[in-house]
């Protein structure tokens, strides 16, 4: 690792007393410049955590937090916690004013000395997050999506080093959540911004991020590109966070046609092909749950569930007997490495 990386973490730990253990231990972390970085994990696996770290916000019980090569300084050594280079954007908007224009919320964080350039500014912010039409309305009359954009106005406008954002679309609307998540990802290709986001949400992470950070009780137990952790997670955990997947010990499995001396098979719904001319694999569909474009099949044979995507919608009810055949799967050992299998 090179010593003067952006943002580094060099085996934390920050734990937290109580009856359980929580917190991060031990981790070491390079924050790569001008990506997206995701921190994802289980409620209570420590992202929060390790987030504010970087920040400044909480000062680590071991090891070193630094950027650009000098250590960042905890609440403790600093009257005003946070890293100066850096800014982050929770799922709150509390620091906005409420009864000022958008316009004024977002410049008021550029000082007054050129004028002229801190209206540039501010309109260049407006129209790179498509919120010009909101430049003369009271944050107040804005429904959440809209305040969350403000707020991310407000923290790039001094182009920080470092953007971190915490759950940061937890409460924004489906329809407003798409559109700023694309504005995020333009702006980090435009200005080179580095992002480290905190999410529990897949789609989102899958979407946006260029690395994935997976913590499990407060530990990293992979890292990599969005792409290669959903297809090949090293981890039966990677996987249950990244896909609503089809989980079978190996008894099960023979059901699916899949032989196996590991203790677990994974299967992803789309990995599973609806193939009526297969007489020998003869499963009953149970539910039926409408998404929209496509829906989710619960089948059943033998005991055995499964889930997975019909790309025909109305074509199957509850009661039709169907074949399938198994494309893919993951085998899992129980120390919970991973091996690809094929059919």
């Amino acid at each position: 690792m090179n010593d003067q990386s952006l943002l580094r973490a060099k085996a934390v730990t920050k734990s937290y007393g109580g009856a359980v253990a929580s917190g991060v231990k031990n981790i070491t972390l390079d924050i790569t410049p001008g990506k997206i970085t995701a921190i994802i994990g289980q409620s209570g696996s420590g992202k929060s955590t390790l987030l504010r770290l970087l920040y400044g916000l909480l000062t680590p019980d071991e090891g070193l937090i630094s950027f650009k090569g000098e250590r960042i300084w905890g609440p403790e050594e600093k009257l005003i916690p946070g890293h100066d280079a850096m800014k982050m954007v929770t799922q709150h908007t509390d620091d906005l004013n409420l009864f000022a224009r958008v316009w004024d919320n977002v410049a008021a964080m550029l000082p007054s000395t050129n004028v002229k350039l801190k209206e540039e500014k501010t309109e260049q912010v407006l129209r790179q997050l498509n919120m010009m039409h909101l430049a003369l309305k009271r944050v107040a009359d804005l429904s959440g999506g809209e305040k969350q954009r403000v707020a991310i106005a407000r923290a790039i406008i001094t182009r920080p080093g470092v953007l971190l954002l915490d759950e940061p679309f937890n409460q924004v609307d489906t329809s407003f959540r798409e559109g700023l998540q694309h504005d995020i990802r333009q702006i980090v290709r435009e200005t080179g911004l580095t992002v480290v986001m905190v999410s529990h949400d897949p789609a989102e992470v899958l979407s946006m991020a260029d690395e994935l950070v997976v913590l499990k009780d407060g530990e990293i137990v992979e890292t990599g590109h969005p792409k290669t952790l959903y297809h090949t997670p090293g981890n039966l955990y990677t996987a249950e966070l990244l896909t609503n997947c089809n989980i079978l010990n190996a008894n099960d499995a023979k059901v699916c046609g899949i032989q196996t001396d590991k203790a677990i098979v994974v299967i992803y719904p789309e990995w599973i092909r609806i193939a009526n001319v297969l007489k020998t694999s003869q499963w009953t569909v149970i539910e039926v749950l409408f998404k929209g474009q496509y829906e989710d099949l619960i089948l059943e044979n033998s005991g055995v569930i499964l889930r997975t995507v019909n790309n025909e919608p109305d074509k199957y009810t509850v009661g039709d007997i169907i074949g399938l055949k198994i494309k893919r799967w993951l085998e899992y050992s129980p120390l919970q490495s991973s091996l690809k299998g094929e059919a």
